[in-house]
């Protein structure tokens, strides 16, 4: 985690002359929200996993709210329309996504580093998704994308789990962030200024907690951490600084589409429509 922070900064040092996320963020601010666009993916094994595009709906919808401060947290500036939505059967990609998700991800991918791609199958009970980081992409272009449960989607059967947020959470991995947790009370954290130290993750929907010595309580609330879907609230603004910084440094690279369905846009209006990084639930966090 502390590599991909360092990686960071000198990306960003190299392309901008600066790794002040602040100065770059101003520039990018100007443009207005960034919309993403997103290649929805849902893997079946027969009848089981089949997601309906009301549903994809429903969840790109739950990525909008979230980060556009819905439920109460920093509007972080980030935006998503769908662009594309297909069905595959695969009873072994869907039993067993993270064994196949080379095959399936070479397969069923589309787009550029702009382009988010996101996969359902039945990642699991303990795992409901994982993902990859923005740092990954220029040496496993095809690997890029976030896998989630599709139990987990917005009215899925996963009861303390299953308003969509971990997709959200996710995608916020796929944008830069780590977990709030990350190294504990330990320097420099998640590295972001505004997410206090957390000594190890959320279980269940606890009040205040305070885990670590330095300021402030921890961030119980935050979508990157592991609480349940009904506890989640919001992202940070650092957070949101630090995934417009990461896309900066690592997606909005080369010659800037212009047109087409999988052109990343600056606009004013909300949008309608390897290790990796993992969201856990229960013991096994």
């Amino acid at each position: 985690m502390d590599a991909l922070l360092a990686d960071l900064r000198r990306t960003l040092l190299h392309r901008f002359g600066t790794s002040d996320e602040d100065r770059i963020d101003a520039g990018f601010r100007r443009r207005g929200r960034l919309v993403v666009p997103v290649r929805f993916h849902t893997v079946a094994g027969g009848r089981r996993g089949r997601v309906p595009a009301s549903t994809v709906r429903r969840q790109i919808s739950t990525l909008n709210a979230a980060y556009g401060g819905g439920r109460g947290g920093a509007d972080t500036g980030i935006r998503f329309r769908l662009v594309g939505y297909d069905v595959t059967n695969n009873r072994a990609w869907f039993q067993q996504p993270r064994r196949y998700e080379g095959q399936m991800k070479k397969r069923l991918r589309k787009g550029g580093p702009r382009t988010l791609n996101i996969f359902t199958a039945a990642v699991g009970r303990d795992v409901l998704g994982f993902s990859t980081f923005p740092q990954w992409y220029g040496g496993k272009p095809r690997m890029d994308g976030v896998v989630i449960d599709y139990r987990s989607l917005p009215g899925g059967p996963y009861k303390r789990f299953n308003r969509g947020y971990t997709a959200v959470h996710e995608v916020g991995h796929w944008l830069g962030l780590l977990h709030t947790f990350e190294n504990g009370c330990v320097p420099p954290g998640d590295g972001v200024a505004d997410t206090p130290y957390e000594a190890e993750p959320v279980a269940g929907c606890p009040g205040v907690r305070d885990t670590c010595p330095q300021d402030g309580t921890d961030p119980v609330h935050n979508f990157m951490n592991y609480a349940f879907d009904s506890c989640m609230r919001g992202f940070t603004a650092g957070q949101g600084r630090r995934m417009r910084a990461s896309w900066a440094a690592y997606r909005d690279t080369g010659r800037r589409a212009t047109g087409g369905p999988d052109a990343a846009r600056w606009g004013v209006g909300s949008a309608t429509g390897t290790a990796t990084a993992a969201r856990f639930v229960g013991e096994a966090r």
